[in-house]
């Protein structure tokens, strides 16, 4: 996948999940979300890695991401919301790679 085109998607997933603070229970609901992908993105990245790595990891995270999700969230409809989830976790998780930039 072409990184500047999946930051794009990653900045605006993380738009869509900050449009959502004014509804405090599911805002929180979903950061609890983002926090199980950012914790499964450590295990299949590392914590050393370039967007390049990041964006190929990308390509096909909503299968993993849903499946990681479901199994931390016993509510039903939990991943209702996976891909903004998914592109929020990649867009916090990219700050730490070896060549961000904003």
């Amino acid at each position: 996948m072409d990184v500047e085109l999946a930051r794009q998607q990653w900045g605006d997933g993380y738009r869509r999940l900050e449009e959502l603070r004014g509804d405090r229970g599911r805002y929180e609901r979903l950061l609890g979300q983002v926090d199980v992908v950012t914790a499964e993105l450590r295990r299949r990245v590392g914590q050393t890695f370039s967007l390049e790595e990041l964006a190929a990891v990308y390509d096909g995270a909503d299968a993993w991401a849903r499946d990681a999700v479901e199994d931390a969230d016993d509510e039903p409809g939990a991943v209702h919301e996976v891909s903004t989830v998914g592109d929020a976790a990649f867009h916090l998780y990219a700050r730490g790679a070896t060549d961000y930039a904003p």
